[in-house]
């Protein structure tokens, strides 16, 4: 009897600890769900412009479906020109269904947004849409072009520029990606040039068993030098690498395979080598300022007919002086035998690897903006501080400033 007794009252105390569970649960649940709205009430709702890019075969976009998704559980509005991602892969529908809205006109889409994500700079018809305290978060590349400078200033937006986003060790996580894209993409279009039909020498890069490879040249050790070298390397081309980083060339020395070299860049050394180089990448980059040019015309005589030149700097001036940004359309010219490619938005041309590669770099960034407002974001974040450029008509990035004297 005793016993009986005894497991009726431990089922009893188990019914009552099962029950006593479920409400304590259900009351958590209720009090998780009234933190996370008194957190969601202190967010700035931000409207979120996407703009179709316009710039000559730019086929990428500011923002995937999936960071739409993101936002809008925020509370954030995500308004979409309409087919601006659909080069990148991506249709109005695909963003209608993580709850973004679509407008005809890019006008439509700059007039109602707080905050336009894009991927290349605004052109000159787009100036006039910009709005007054409108937040542009986009590459700007301000130190290539005087025009775009003062034509940002004129409207008082507040210009966050990608390339100027800084961590605390240097690197640039934003402009990563793209020079990830664009070091790899100029051994593969200097290959296809140094061919006979386009106006190359007729070389192939590797080489085979018997015949030399040839001879490739990068002008810059940072990313782009680093990813060109490893795609020329795997081609089997004889690569050397020049910088003026000792500390660079030796990390690249270290784990490049044997058939890459590292130079200290001096003038000497670069003239050395203009006499047997087959293809020249240009991969300079010194932040926010115009790139130094370190190739000049009356170097293109010392160099053999065909020699193709990359420059992959031509968005921050080019390192090569007869460089002028060219477009995916007419991507090539000739200069005294020498073919020039000097497209600005290389990575353009692999909208669905690039948009991907560039857009969960910048999400994060996105959000921070969205959520807490610009002046409460660049406060907290010393990386996106970094990348104030312009605002209320006054320039913020003192190497900008001195390359206009502005």
């Amino acid at each position: 009897m005793f016993i009986y007794l005894l497991n009726e009252l431990r089922q009893n105390i188990l019914l009552y600890m099962i029950y006593l569970h479920s409400i304590i649960l259900h009351q958590w649940k209720r009090l998780a769900n009234l933190f996370r709205w008194l957190f969601l009430l202190t967010l700035k709702f931000m409207n979120i412009g996407i703009p179709k890019e316009i710039k000559n075969h730019e086929f990428r976009v500011g923002l995937t479906p999936a960071g739409v998704h993101d936002l809008n559980l925020n509370g954030h509005q995500i308004w979409i020109e309409s087919d601006a991602g659909l080069g990148s892969g991506f249709t109005n529908q695909m963003y209608v269904n993580e709850g973004a809205r679509i407008l005809a006109t890019a006008a439509d889409v700059y007039a109602i947004a707080d905050l336009i994500v894009k991927v290349k700079e605004p052109l000159s018809a787009e100036y006039d849409l910009i709005k007054n305290s409108q937040i542009i978060f986009t590459y700007f590349h301000f130190a290539a072009s005087r025009e775009l400078t003062e034509a940002m200033l004129r409207t008082k937006a507040i210009c966050l520029a990608y390339e100027s986003v800084e961590l605390a060790d240097k690197s640039l996580p934003l402009l990563i990606p793209m020079s990830e894209v664009a070091g790899r993409m100029a051994i593969q279009v200097g290959s296809y040039y140094l061919g006979k039909p386009q106006g190359g020498k007729g070389k192939m890069l590797g080489g085979v068993p018997g015949v030399q490879p040839a001879n490739v040249l990068i002008l810059g050790g940072g990313v782009v030098g680093t990813q060109a070298a490893k795609m020329a390397a795997g081609l089997g081309a004889n690569v050397t690498i020049l910088d003026t980083n000792l500390s660079r060339l030796r990390y690249l020395d270290d784990f490049m395979p044997a058939n890459v070299h590292t130079q200290f860049a001096t003038s000497y050394a670069i003239q050395s080598h203009l006499p047997h180089v087959d293809l020249l990448i240009g991969a300079v980059l010194l932040h926010g300022s115009k790139t130094p040019q370190l190739i000049k015309k009356e170097d293109l005589k010392k160099m053999e007919l065909g020699t193709v030149l990359v420059d992959v700097a031509v968005d921050q001036g080019g390192c090569i002086e007869t460089c002028r940004p060219t477009t995916h359309e007419n991507p090539v010219y000739e200069m005294d035998g020498i073919l020039h490619y000097c497209v600005a938005n290389m990575p353009g041309a692999v909208p669905q690897t690039s948009t991907l590669a560039l857009t969960q770099a910048t999400l994060p960034y996105v959000q921070i903006l969205a959520n807490l407002g610009w002046k409460e974001a660049i406060a907290s974040n010393d990386a996106l501080n970094k990348g104030l450029t312009l605002y209320d008509g006054k320039l913020f990035h003192p190497g900008l400033a001195a390359s206009f004297n502005l």
